[in-house]
Formats: C-alpha cells, sequence, structure tokens
C-alpha cells in the first residue's frame, strides 16, 4: 500500500519544460535540411561541434539559423566518430576526454562569440550520451571539462540517479532529459538495448500521457516516472508532427529560463 501511495504521489503534470534539438548534423557534401523544420518549435537547440557531425559551414549556419529564432545555444559533443555518426565508443583516458570535451565546446564558443552569442549547455551525442548515463566516472570527466569551459554551463543528459549525481559532485548545473522514441527501463532509466518507437500514433500518445503525468512506458508492460527539464526530439520522419502536437499541448521554456523563473528573478 505504501509503495502505491508513492508511486501516485510522483505523478505530476509538467507544466514547464525545454523542447531541444540537434542542429548542423552535416558533413561536406552531405547535407541535412530537414533538421531545421523543427527549429520553429523548440527553445533550444545542440549544435553539433565537428567530431561525430558538423564542418565549419555547417555550425556557422546553424548558429546563425538559432540567433534568428531566439533561442537557447548549447554544444552537441562526440567521439571522434565521423564515419560512424558518433555511435562507437572510443575508449579514452580522463585526460583525453577532458581534452575532447575542451576542444568541441570552445570551437562553438568561438563562433558564438563571433556572433555576439552564448553557449549555454552541453549536450553529448550518440554513444557519447548512453555511456554517460551509465559510468558516473565517464560522465563526471565530461561535466569536470565541461566546468573548466565555464562554470555557468548546464550539462544535458539522459533522466536519472547519474546525472544528478555527476551534477552534484562536480558542483555543475545539469539538466534531465527525456526522449519519447526511446523504450525505458522500470527504473525510469533508458533500454538501450531495445529498438524506437517509430509510429507516431503511439509517440503523441507518449507526449500526452508524458506531459499529464510524468510518465513513459517501460519494458515490462508498465509506466515509469521519468523527471525532466527538457524533451529531445530527434530528427526523423515522425518528428515534425510530434513536436508540433507538442507546441499545442504546452509552451516550452529553456531550462534556464525556468530555473531563474523559479527562483523569482523573473
Amino acid at each position: 500500500m505504501q509503495e502505491v501511495l508513492e508511486e501516485k504521489s510522483q505523478l505530476k503534470k509538467v507544466n514547464t519544460i525545454d523542447f531541444n534539438c540537434d542542429l548542423a548534423q552535416s558533413f561536406g557534401v552531405y547535407k541535412n535540411e530537414s533538421e531545421f523544420e523543427l527549429l520553429d518549435y523548440v527553445s533550444s537547440v545542440n549544435i553539433a561541434t565537428g567530431f561525430h557531425a558538423g564542418d565549419p559551414i555547417a555550425i556557422k549556419n546553424a548558429l546563425l539559423r538559432a540567433k534568428n529564432n531566439n533561442v537557447v545555444i548549447g554544444a552537441h559533443i562526440g567521439f571522434n566518430d565521423i564515419q560512424g555518426f558518433g555511435s562507437r565508443v572510443v575508449n579514452l583516458s580522463e585526460e583525453e576526454i577532458e581534452a575532447i570535451v575542451i576542444y568541441q565546446v570552445g570551437a562553438l564558443m568561438s563562433f558564438a562569440k563571433a556572433f555576439g552569442l552564448e553557449v549555454e549547455n552541453v549536450r553529448p551525442h550518440g554513444a557519447m550520451y548512453q555511456l554517460a548515463s551509465e559510468n558516473f566516472t565517464f560522465s563526471c570527466a565530461i561535466a569536470k571539462a565541461v566546468k573548466k569551459c565555464s562554470q555557468w554551463l548546464t550539462y544535458v543528459g539522459a533522466s536519472g540517479d547519474t546525472i544528478l549525481k555527476v551534477g552534484e559532485f562536480v558542483q555543475l548545473p545539469v539538466a534531465q532529459e527525456v526522449k519519447l522514441n526511446k523504450i525505458y527501463n522500470a527504473d525510469g532509466s533508458i533500454d538501450y538495448k531495445s529498438g524506437e518507437v517509430k509510429d507516431s500514433e503511439t509517440l503523441v500518445r507518449r507526449l500526452q500521457r508524458y506531459l499529464q503525468t510524468s510518465q513513459i512506458e517501460n519494458n515490462v508492460n508498465g509506466f515509469s516516472v521519468v523527471k525532466a527539464d527538457t524533451i529531445h526530439f530527434s530528427c526523423n520522419e515522425t518528428s515534425l508532427e510530434l513536436i508540433k502536437k507538442a507546441a499545442e499541448l504546452i509552451t516550452p521554456a529553456p531550462v534556464s529560463y525556468s530555473k531563474v523563473k523559479s527562483s523569482g528573478w523573473v
């Protein structure tokens, strides 16, 4: 009975949340213009920084498009894996992790400075994202490197205990993220071994339930509470329909703005 009461007490309607998407997921002759279809509906963007995708022109163009839409800008960092689109783990020392994070965040910061903008978030990509959600030590190495770039940057990662513990340990702002197209475990973590949800009707139902209850379907035929500050919208054939529906249900607000607002400053 106590467990049921505790579970019900966690159910919570989502009143404020950020929408984010990835940009500059291009390189050389490979162009990805469809990603910009989501730009009118998000409140923050993650701009690829050259390792898994994003050459200098793609980065510049994405930055300027984001500026025109007045959205929060984040660095989308990853392993140096162009061929695998950052989907493969690269074994690195802590010194090497620090170096590739500072290199990538610094590149976007330089672009942003040139156009009178600020980088506010850092979000890992692909294999780096997964490893950061599962490995506290690895995630701390990323967070420490991010903090060396700026202590005001927000480190974005998969919802769960790892990102929260990393933020507390490193003393860096963090944001928990939910991905509606992912399968979740009973404890609210992502089941990376399962495939993704692609049916648009199912995704819309998952979205509606999440905004009403903070719950998402899990892999044991139940529902798990997934606490999040931001929803990630991947660039695929169902994303535009899904994010349009999301925008009908709730007005997104950047993570940084939400935290300032809750403090009473605005």
